[in-house]
């Protein structure tokens, strides 16, 4: 797999970069952002730091996510609260801080790499209607009353579980895996961040249930169109 290594400092780089050829991966190193910009299409995988010198890393992962949907592990030094939300939010489909073990790092990678390449179900809802909320699941676009609703990549795909299983209840381990691909290795945190954005841009009270102690349930009424 062809791996955009973005990180300034040199040794941290080397290391990446060999332990990734180890694994039989392609990885390129880049010490700016500037350069993930202008070379994205080329990779299957972004690894990108924060603390970078020309733009802070989470400039340049949202403006990633403007025009392309690679999936991404942030991997910095910055382990506050505020910078893992914020990541999270622009787009990231994982976070981990360093010093990261590498080995937890490869399964995070083979783990987001396996929920982008995971074929949709056959007979799979397509338009989903609930109330005035409309969810086009190939075009991955949501409308609340007409009105367009901008969602990350993850906050998308838990809705999309969500409605596809309207009326069941579904286990926070069944969304990690589904939405994360690997219930075990994704974080629980970046399910409740995710979630409580999705809620907030939904703006309806009511149709996420939260079941304690297990998970969630969609209670709107689903029509297909």
């Amino acid at each position: 797999m062809r791996i955009a290594v973005v990180e300034d400092d040199d040794g941290v780089a080397g290391a990446i970069v060999s332990g990734l050829r180890r694994f039989g991966h392609e990885p390129t190193r880049y010490a700016v952002g500037a350069d993930l910009l202008l070379h994205h299409a080329g990779f299957d995988f972004v690894l990108l730091d924060l603390g970078l010198p020309d733009q802070d890393g989470l400039e340049v992962l949202r403006q990633l996510r403007q025009v392309s949907s690679v999936p991404v592990i942030v991997l910095t030094a910055r382990g506050d609260e505020r910078s893992v939300v914020r990541g999270l939010r622009l787009g990231a489909d994982d976070y981990l801080v360093k010093p990261a073990r590498f080995v937890e790092l490869v399964a995070r990678i083979d783990s987001v790499s396996r929920r982008a390449a995971r074929p949709e179900p056959a007979g799979a809802q397509h338009l989903v209607v609930s109330g005035d909320l409309a969810i086009d699941l190939d075009a991955r676009t949501a409308t609340v009353d007409g009105r367009d609703i901008e969602l990350t990549a993850k906050e998308f795909d838990i809705l999309a579980v969500l409605v596809r299983n309207a009326g069941l209840a579904v286990s926070r381990a069944a969304l990690m895996d589904q939405v994360w691909g690997d219930a075990f290795v994704a974080v629980s945190r970046s399910l409740d961040v995710h979630m409580t954005g999705l809620r907030a841009k939904l703006g309806r009270r009511g149709l996420i249930a939260t079941i304690r102690g297990f998970g969630y349930r969609w209670d709107g009424a689903v029509d297909d169109a």
